[in-house]
């Protein structure tokens, strides 16, 4: 026994073993780190510990115990455990280290990183359903009992999805529905049926350039506005607070954000429409010398409900994809700034590589049942 520190050293075989009792704190942490310094210290050190008479650990013993196992390692030995009460091991547990690798290790094959890869993406799509139907189940809740939805937050988001986006929306869809219009005109001209540009442009725009072009702008421009939002406040700690105050993070804020975009999309899906056909109006006014009315009634004969309900039906797909997806990289970021930066951007591909194959999927299953 020395000093405040209640131990004893019993030489073994195997090595010394060191009984400790009483307290472990921070006043006899550092006559601890000078006895196992001291022990370790010897050329491949073998010690034990014997910590099952110790009735407290605090973190300032953990970490002088976690230095002398590193030396220990290090000098070509070890220290090891050999027994602990309830109170060592609850506190050694809850301060465990994360081991180094293993140096000179073997690097992973090309079969081991495949390997890994898929299971990492397996892991993720995992995640993904589940934040998914949290999501959707706090919607479905919000829907049932609007009470619930917090109105102000929704109507902030619908207003910067929507509203806010609308010039580069409108933009964007005019030039192409006007190059669209120009590279058809080209081509039909030769055949003296520039008058079927109108129903190109009309079935072109409403089925599949409006809303594709649409979705993409939006989760370039929202989709990432929402992932950066919440991984913000994953890395400040503030989704945390939230659930330490008793509030369900999907609830507050994934609620909001996904009843904005499903409600604006489609909204905005149509502005695009509109805005491409004026695209394609003013090329066949202008440039093929068609009549305004004449253009007008070739379109609508080409074009049906059917025509507009597959752009919609697309929109909210796409809408409810971008929202999901920018949520769940929100919430499933891990580490400091840096990571936002990386969790938006991957939010950006992964949702575009969505919104082309569901595209995909729905052109094919459309054009195929109407």
């Amino acid at each position: 026994m020395a000093g405040a520190l209640r131990y004893r050293v019993e030489q073994l075989e195997t090595g010394p073993l060191v009984r400790v009792e009483g307290r472990l704190e921070r006043g006899v942490a550092g006559e601890l780190s000078e006895l196992l310094q001291r022990l370790v210290s010897q050329p491949a050190p073998r010690v034990a510990l014997d910590l099952s008479a110790v009735d407290e650990v605090d973190s300032a013993a953990v970490a002088v115990l976690v230095q002398a196992s590193r030396l220990a390692a290090k000098a070509g030995g070890g220290l090891r455990l050999t027994a602990a009460s309830e109170h060592a091991r609850r506190a050694l547990a809850m301060f465990k280290p994360r081991e180094p690798p293993a140096g000179g290790a073997r690097p992973a094959g090309g079969l081991e990183s495949l390997g890994g890869a898929v299971s990492d993406a397996a892991g993720a799509f995992r995640d993904f359903l589940q934040t998914a139907a949290d999501a959707s189940a706090a919607v479905l809740w919000g829907v049932v009992r609007p009470k619930t939805v917090r109105w102000s937050a929704l109507t902030e988001q619908a207003v910067f999805i929507g509203s806010q986006a609308l010039p580069i929306i409108g933009l964007i869809s005019f030039l192409v529905g006007l190059t669209l219009a120009f590279q058809s005109a080209h081509q039909l001209s030769q055949f003296g049926a520039a008058i079927f540009v109108a129903n190109l442009t009309g079935v072109a725009m409403i089925r599949e350039m409006g809303p594709l072009m649409t979705a993409i702008l939006v989760a370039g421009r929202s989709g990432s506005s929402i992932a950066a939002e919440i991984s913000t406040m994953k890395v400040s700690e503030e989704i945390d607070a939230l659930q330490v105050m008793g509030m369900d993070p999907i609830r507050f804020l994934a609620v909001p954000r996904l009843l904005a975009i499903t409600i604006t999309l489609p909204l905005l899906t149509v502005f695009a429409d509109l805005l491409g056909i004026l695209g394609g109006f003013v090329v066949g006014i202008f440039y093929l010398d068609i009549a305004p009315v004449a253009f007008l009634n070739q379109m609508l004969e080409a074009l049906g409900p059917q025509d507009l309900l597959t752009g919609l039906v697309k929109s909210v797909a796409f809408a409810w994809g971008i929202g999901l997806i920018g949520l769940f990289y929100g919430f499933r970021v891990q580490g400091g700034a840096a990571e936002v930066g990386r969790t938006t951007t991957s939010s950006v591909v992964a949702s575009i590589f969505y919104i082309i194959v569901a595209d995909c999927f729905f052109s094919v299953v459309f054009y195929i049942l109407i």
